[in-house]
């Protein structure tokens, strides 16, 4: 097994996210193992291994559905790690489940009204000026705003589930396998939208498998396997011996 490279700085920017010795699982079952990263302010950084390794695990620990055994995750200068969900959302950290998560039953607008409740702060004025960002960023909801969610196809069904999670204005959006499922034109026009996320100064925390995708819209990727972390550095840099053997089927 590769050792991570402990060497390589994430960033030279300051984290705003750090998981540290973050240990969690599910009953008896251990998934991850003193898992150590870091995510800068306006970063793109990419958690990729095969399926079954912590990926998701590490995402549910950071938003707070999961409360890890050991360890701490520090956002924007403060330990939330005993802190629920929704204290974590208010704080600003949004997510996108696998599975897209959006309300089958609930129109489009409906649906991005709701992700309005992570951030209740924001006035009249810049919800109507986020929405409008948002169908800019994803012509279609704007075109199917009175749908209901459920009516949409896969591909529509993440870019609302990311606009929902966008809406609140986040400062770190964790996304987990965007592109699962999804028609390349639609992959195309997600990976676009979500690359452009850093320099509006929102942080992407990335899980994927398609390695493509990832290293079109992450700077820094950190591989993972059996829960820990065990090789990592700039996506540019990444070789196709790290992605054969932690990657391959």
């Amino acid at each position: 097994m590769r050792a991570p490279d402990d060497t390589i700085p994430t960033s030279g920017a300051a984290p705003l996210l750090t998981v540290d010795q973050l240990t969690a699982g599910y009953g008896e079952s251990q998934i991850l193992t003193d898992l150590t990263f870091s995510v800068p302010a306006a970063g793109a950084v990419c958690l990729l291994g095969r399926n079954g390794v912590g990926k998701t695990t590490t995402l549910k620990s950071i938003v707070g559905l999961i409360r890890p055994r050991a360890g701490h995750v520090t956002f924007d200068g403060q330990d939330v790690t005993s802190r629920g969900p929704h204290l974590r959302a208010r704080l600003g950290i949004g997510y996108v489940p696998q599975g897209r998560g959006i309300f089958p039953h609930l129109s489009v607008f409906e649906n991005l009204l709701i992700g309005f409740e992570a951030n209740p702060k924001l006035s009249a004025g810049d919800r109507n000026a986020t929405l409008d960002e948002m169908y800019a960023l994803f012509p279609v909801l704007a075109e199917m705003r009175g749908r209901a969610g459920g009516m949409l196809s896969g591909g529509q069904q993440q870019q609302l589930a990311i606009a929902r999670a966008l809406v609140a204005r986040p400062k770190l959006l964790l996304l987990d396998e965007p592109a699962e499922g999804i028609q390349p034109n639609i992959v195309d026009l997600i990976e676009d939208a979500v690359s452009k996320l850093p320099a509006k100064g929102v942080a992407v925390l990335l899980v994927e498998q398609f390695v493509d995708f990832a290293v079109a819209v992450c700077d820094r990727y950190f591989m993972v396997e059996r829960g820990v972390i065990v090789a990592q550095g700039a996506t540019k840099d990444l070789g196709q011996d790290v992605v054969d053997e932690y990657l391959a089927v």
